[in-house]
């Protein structure tokens, strides 16, 4: 009886927060959208924050397209917060400041993007402050794209739409990538999104807060924001640019990483407390039960050999499951992806419960 009760829960959990749910957020959006009230003449002053640690191969190209967007130039800043680099990052960005007074270095001691990031705010010209990695590149009218979507009174935070550039080899990061635009734009028409991205996203100052060091912006900013009444919206128009890392293996160990510090969020960051109804299930649906799946995944293997021999449905299941990993084990390019980000999420969790999550990071491998 246990052994059905965990089959079948398992099943559904992962049925339902890869298919049904996507499914349910869509038509629901199609029913009771709630748009954006854009502005596209809003001018409001813009701080735009990089955080950096040992970016020397990127800092001048991030630092010239940020300088090059259209939008006002008395009316945007950069700063970069450097992580206590030790490459030639510094020099570059005190270089670019001599050239041009829009710029500012902030040098920090190593404490971790959010930890630079709070520093940066603490003292930003703007009203509105906007994030950028390193390694991204922003469209010309991006940030003009992001302002429109914040001069709404009810949005406090708004995320542009990451456009992975072709991999050098066999990742398939942007297949995934393209479902979860598409999934975060039906969230983000019924009210808020769950998730950012870090390559691209602005807050009010005011509505600015400072988390853990340990969580990132990206998971904990959406939630925060609702849990204060406010709206985290997504704005497909303003558009950043990433190389993806250039293999499912190397994705993987970003995965691993990133999912750490999502379980943190999850266990610590009282992620489910003091939200509306409709955001608590989105919440459930599409981050929880999204970092359990390598949980579920066991568990439905698990009993699905207990239970071979029990009913057509169990050998059935099992027999799909061994199919699809042995796909996996083949290099075939989507199953293997699938498995090894799923795989990721088990392997975080072990990671956590074992050493806990440093707020420090390294830029990702083949990135840059």
């Amino acid at each position: 009886m246990i052994a059905r009760a965990l089959f079948w829960g398992s099943l559904g959990a992962v049925a339902w927060t890869h298919v049904g749910y996507p499914l349910a957020v869509g038509a629901l959006a199609r029913v009771r959208a709630r748009p954006v009230r854009h502005d596209p003449e809003a001018e409001p002053g813009v701080t735009v924050v990089v955080a950096a640690h040992n970016e020397e191969a990127v800092i001048e190209r991030r630092l010239d397209n940020l300088l090059a967007l259209d939008y006002p130039p008395d009316r945007l800043d950069v700063v970069v917060a450097s992580d206590a680099s030790t490459d030639g990052t510094n020099e570059l960005v005190e270089a670019a400041a001599d050239r041009d007074d829009r710029v500012r270095l902030l040098d920090c001691p190593r404490g971790g993007k959010v930890a630079a990031q709070d520093r940066a705010v603490r003292g930003a010209r703007g009203e509105i402050v906007a994030f950028s990695d390193a390694n991204a590149t922003w469209a010309p009218d991006a940030l003009r794209r992001l302002v429109s979507a914040m001069a709404d009174p009810d949005v406090a935070y708004a995320c542009g739409r990451l456009v992975l550039e072709a991999a050098d080899g066999s990742n398939r990061e942007g297949a995934y990538w393209r479902y979860e635009l598409w999934l975060r734009e039906q969230e983000s028409l019924t009210g808020s999104v769950t998730g950012g991205n870090g390559s691209i996203y602005a807050v009010k100052k005011a509505d600015y807060v400072e988390v853990d060091p340990r969580w990132g912006h990206d998971l904990s900013f959406p939630y925060r924001m609702v849990q204060a009444g406010r709206r985290a919206v997504y704005e497909p128009t303003a558009r950043a640019f990433e190389r993806p890392t250039p293999t499912n293996e190397t994705e993987y160990h970003r995965k691993v990483r990133m999912f750490e510090h999502c379980w943190e969020i999850t266990l610590r960051g009282s992620m489910l407390r003091r939200l509306p109804a409709g955001y608590f299930v989105q919440m459930l649906s599409h981050r929880l039960l999204r970092y359990g799946s390598g949980v579920l995944h066991v568990l439905l293997l698990g009993t699905s050999l207990l239970l071979v021999t029990s009913g057509a449905v169990y050998a059935v299941a099992l027999a799909a499951q061994l199919a699809f990993l042995g796909a996996a084990a083949a290099g075939v390019p989507l199953a293997r992806y699938y498995t090894l980000v799923t795989w990721a999420t088990l392997q975080a969790l072990v990671n956590y419960l074992r050493r806990g999550v440093p707020a420090t990071w390294e830029a990702a491998e083949g990135t840059r």
